[in-house]
């Protein structure tokens, strides 16, 4: 049998079927009433069903019929939005959706700015993005919910792919009152005999602790928390020193009190920051298209925070 309907009917369709009413479906496509109504009553009519039960002055309600065809409806859309994403990729246009994942601990500061640096260059891409901390990234990257994820070198599973950006080395959060405040750098054994106040993250954690450790130093922690802001707002209080390896992009804490980052000397592993992937998963040209795009922006905006200020 011949399909006589067009996939701008199921799109009136749905949404009618999501607004409630044809004037709020009008709205929102900005496409004239007459044409959404005499559009729906084509689609009822080829499909020899009737989708909607019309109430005066109180807008439409989708019959059980409409109910299990609007999101059969949905489904198709979606398909077709998927086949002119791959269409476009194969054509060499750089368009679809594109999900990111970021470490919570920095993508206040990189994210939003890479996020507006990519869209105008590519206008078609609908990016949405998830912050988490590494351990959630390496199952969203696994459970196909983000397509790529911004993060740190730290404990990488074999089944990811990690394309290093830029290197972090560690920095000592202090207060400006702080003891150590007015020194250049600062040495691990310099920390052993303050509190620490610990951003305890999964992998993060242990990667902080570690110096400590082969130094075979003891280290107090006094605080412990998995939020940046609040790790900032305990140091600039006075309740001991972190480390990091990114700095806001102003030397205060949220609450205004300021604070001094310092180089940790030694011989310390520093992060690399990067794009991580599923090593197995197919590369499509939009994914490339960002990997370029974040590589270059990152490699030119991260390491100004990094700067004495």
């Amino acid at each position: 049998m011949p399909i006589r309907y067009t996939l701008r009917q199921i799109e009136y369709f749905v949404a009618v079927g999501e607004t409630g009413s044809i004037t709020a479906a009008s709205h929102l496509l900005n496409v004239s009433s007459p044409s959404i109504s005499a559009s729906v009553s084509q689609l009822e009519e080829e499909l020899g069903v009737m989708l909607f039960v019309r109430h005066h002055a109180q807008g439409l309600t989708p019959t059980p019929a409409g109910h299990a065809m609007l999101d059969h409806a949905k489904g198709v859309l979606q398909q077709a939005s998927g086949l002119a994403d791959l269409a476009a990729s194969l054509s060499g246009s750089i368009r679809g959706p594109l999900s990111i994942g970021c470490l919570s601990t920095f993508a206040q500061v990189v994210l939003p700015g890479l996020r507006r640096s990519f869209t105008d260059q590519y206008s078609e891409v609908r990016i949405s993005q998830i912050e988490a901390n590494q351990s959630e990234l390496f199952i969203l990257l696994r459970q196909a919910k983000i397509d790529v994820a911004l993060t740190y070198d730290l404990d990488l599973p074999r089944d990811l792919s990690f394309h290093p950006m830029v290197t972090l080395p560690p920095l000592v959060a202090l207060s400006e009152t702080h003891p150590l405040a007015d020194q250049h750098s600062v040495a691990i054994e310099d920390l052993a005999d303050y509190p620490m106040v610990l951003l305890d993250l999964p992998h993060s954690a242990d990667y902080f602790l570690s110096f400590f450790t082969r130094a075979g130093l003891h280290v107090n922690i006094a605080e412990r928390t998995q939020d940046m802001a609040v790790m900032r707002g305990l140091v600039a209080n006075g309740f001991g020193y972190s480390i990091v390896n990114i700095r806001p992009l102003h030397d205060l804490a949220p609450d205004g009190n300021p604070m001094r980052f310092l180089p940790l000397t030694g011989n310390h592993r520093p992060m690399k920051l990067g794009l991580l992937s599923i090593a197995s998963s197919a590369r499509i040209q939009l994914h490339d298209a960002f990997l370029t795009h974040a590589n270059d922006w990152i490699s030119t905006h991260v390491p100004q925070l990094l700067n004495s200020r």
